[in-house]
């Protein structure tokens, strides 16, 4: 099934008594009646699309999790704009620990040994058995990434704004603790959003909390973290190794990764192309998530995950 036959379907099913149009394929008149819209990139698929001509519309709800590249300022301020919070969970979560199983057994290694066919000495193996699994920003991935981990026999430490409380973590700190809560693990998972709180919250300083043999593995926002800063602790503590799925500058448009950094001459590093949501079922998934808080919107209940816009917009990190 392509894309577009995916949406008609997830959106037959959960609002059968809404009629839905395509941008590409509807008219002005059309879009008066709009009173709410499901998007993927506007930035790829409706650049030029101005919202005054849905003067209707109250409500937009993303495909995707992340909404730090959203043109926000494009939006009057009536109308409410929610990310596809936990439409990618699982998978992203088991992404997360495939990165962390491949850093921590060497596996990027181990395949050229074998390719060189060498049996012995055995690459340098590590085990999450027993260890602190910290989890930046405990949400829906974070507490997907901590039920994975649970059966290493992990102790979980989460990060979460105020520190509150949360089911599947044996312990939580406030973000104004990150390095407290670093400090502590093995293995530190970030899989935060970019806002203009978290934006390169991880620097030299985060870093140098860590243990120096901890793995350091992010599927949140690459803007996160401070890119020269992470590079250089990398080269500079070769015990310390990460996985990678997110990247600085990324070129969804043309499907090009332009690196600032050799990243990939790092014998400690993993890395993939920002692809841990993608899977067969992962679509479907998605969009069945999507479509659910669109039909909450459209039998008059509050829709789930609506953002502060004042938290996203320019930050000092890109995304």
């Amino acid at each position: 099934m392509n894309r577009r036959a995916a949406v008609e379907v997830a959106l037959t099913e959960a609002l059968p008594q809404v009629p839905s149009v395509f941008l590409s394929e509807s008219s002005p008149a059309e879009w008066e009646e709009v009173e709410a819209a499901l998007v993927g990139s506007l930035m790829r698929e409706a650049r030029g699309w101005d919202p005054r001509t849905a003067p209707r519309l109250r409500f937009v709800q993303r495909v995707f999790t992340g909404v730090d590249d959203l043109p926000f300022d494009r939006f009057p301020p009536s109308v409410e704009i929610a990310g596809n919070v936990g439409g990618y969970a699982p998978f992203v979560a088991e992404h997360a620990v495939a990165l962390a199983l491949g850093a921590a057994r060497s596996l990027i290694t181990a395949h050229a040994q074998v390719g060189a066919g060498r049996l012995r000495p055995p690459p340098s193996n590590r085990t999450l058995w027993g260890g602190t699994a910290v989890i930046l920003g405990f949400g829906e991935i974070g507490r997907e990434v901590a039920a994975r981990l649970r059966p290493f026999g992990m102790r979980i430490v989460g990060v979460n704004r105020t520190g509150t409380a949360q089911d599947g973590a044996d312990a939580m700190y406030p973000a104004d603790r990150i390095r407290d809560a670093v400090a502590l693990g093995r293995l530190i998972v970030d899989a935060r959003p970019l806002t203009r709180a978290t934006a390169r919250s991880i620097g030299a300083s985060e870093l140098a909390a860590m243990p120096d043999d901890a793995i350091f593995v992010n599927v949140g926002r690459a803007g996160t973290v401070d890119e020269d800063a992470l590079f250089a602790h990398l080269q500079r503590h070769p015990s310390f190794r990460a996985g990678l799925d997110v990247w600085w500058e990324e070129g969804f448009a043309d499907g090009s990764l332009p690196l600032r950094r050799p990243w990939t001459t790092l014998p400690n590093l993993i890395a993939t192309p920002h692809s841990a949501g993608f899977a067969p079922p992962v679509e479907r998934y998605a969009l069945d998530r999507a479509c659910a808080n669109l039909a909450r919107f459209f039998a008059g209940e509050r829709p789930l995950h609506v953002v502060d816009r004042s938290e996203y917009g320019r930050t000092d990190g890109p995304a």
